[in-house]
């Protein structure tokens, strides 16, 4: 393939530019944003389950204190009923008087063991209510490290979206002033070998594999008219020759 030479050092361009767009799209891909905002939305969701089971037992607790209190407030009425029958004085049978007075002692028992209970519960209650504060504070503070997370994500993406258009563009022009042909067989190569399709050749050392030329290959490129498109024999790219390459 023939290419004038300032065409093919145009390719060079075309390369770096090629680079350092995925350079950008290898940056925009692994920024450390992106796993600090997983890490955060897990801790978050993790905080976020804790936070309904307790306001769950919360909410279980408050119709068990209801229930409890309801139950207490029975015995009490109905304690209040007898010591009334008692104190009215209509109970004048010895037995009827006895049994009364004992069903008046079971139920002041009743009613302690009841009262320990919305007791016991009351604590389990507001313990609850205390875990999911507690867990409504933490779970904001990590909702609010996502948000300053998502930000300087979505700034750092606005600079390289920025800088990658630019380059984008840039590219566009350069390569549209290179021979079809020879942009084609870049393109085809650079799909090829990791995104370097043109390399230049620096001090007899190829800048693509980064190997340094024999003396038969370097006599070879010496002899290539300067419009030959010479390829490396190690990778096989497009090898660019410069002012530099130590020809």
């Amino acid at each position: 393939m023939k290419a004038a030479p300032a065409d093919q050092i145009r390719l060079l361009e075309v390369q770096a530019l090629d680079s350092r767009l995925g350079q950008l799209d290898h940056k925009r891909k692994n920024l450390p944003e992106h796993a600090e905002i997983e890490r955060l939305s897990a801790d978050a969701a993790q905080v976020r389950d804790l936070l309904v089971a307790a306001r769950t037992e919360e909410s279980d607790t408050a119709r068990e204190q209801a229930k409890a209190e309801q139950d207490v407030d029975q015995v009490r009425q109905r304690a209040a009923r007898d010591q009334q029958r008692l104190d009215s004085g209509a109970v004048t049978s010895p037995k009827d008087l006895e049994n009364l007075q004992r069903e008046i002692a079971s139920l002041a028992k009743r009613q302690g063991d009841l009262e320990d209970v919305v007791l016991e519960v009351m604590e389990r209650r507001e313990a609850a209510q205390a875990r999911a504060a507690e867990l409504e504070q933490r779970l904001a503070a990590v909702q609010a490290k996502v948000t300053e997370a998502e930000a300087r994500r979505n700034s750092t993406l606005e600079e390289i979206d920025a800088e990658g258009f630019t380059a984008a563009k840039e590219r566009e022009v350069i390569a549209g002033s290179v021979p079809g042909e020879l942009l084609k067989l870049y393109d085809k190569l650079r799909a090829q070998f990791g995104g370097v399709g043109a390399a230049k050749l620096y001090q007899k050392r190829c800048e693509g594999c980064r190997l340094e030329l024999n003396i038969t290959e370097l006599n070879e490129v010496r002899a290539a008219p300067a419009d030959e498109v010479v390829r490396c024999e190690n990778c096989r790219r497009i090898l660019v020759r410069t002012p530099d390459s130590g020809l």
